[in-house]
């Protein structure tokens, strides 16, 4: 797997890799993590088409889905712990 770009983000890190003819989209934020894999064959600029598929209304729910994701993982651990 090797790194293809990283993205700069106000609120997450994103990371672009390339493996077995896959872009693998990596989203990550503290603890948790979100990833998105790609064909390459269904791009037809390579990971320029990747680029245009991270709009800000793809990246806006990304960042909505972290939000329910701690608030997910928060309330399973209270559960655990207390």
């Amino acid at each position: 797997m090797r790194v293809v770009a990283e993205l700069p983000h106000p609120d997450f890190k994103i990371t672009i890799m390339s493996m077995n003819q896959k872009f693998i989209v990596k989203m990550e934020q503290g603890t948790l993590e979100q990833t998105y894999k790609v064909p390459e064959m269904d791009l037809t600029d390579g990971v320029n088409s990747v680029f245009e598929i991270l709009d800000e209304a793809f990246l806006s729910k990304v960042s909505a889905r972290f939000c329910e994701m701690g608030k997910d993982y928060q309330e399973a651990y209270y559960r655990y712990n207390y």
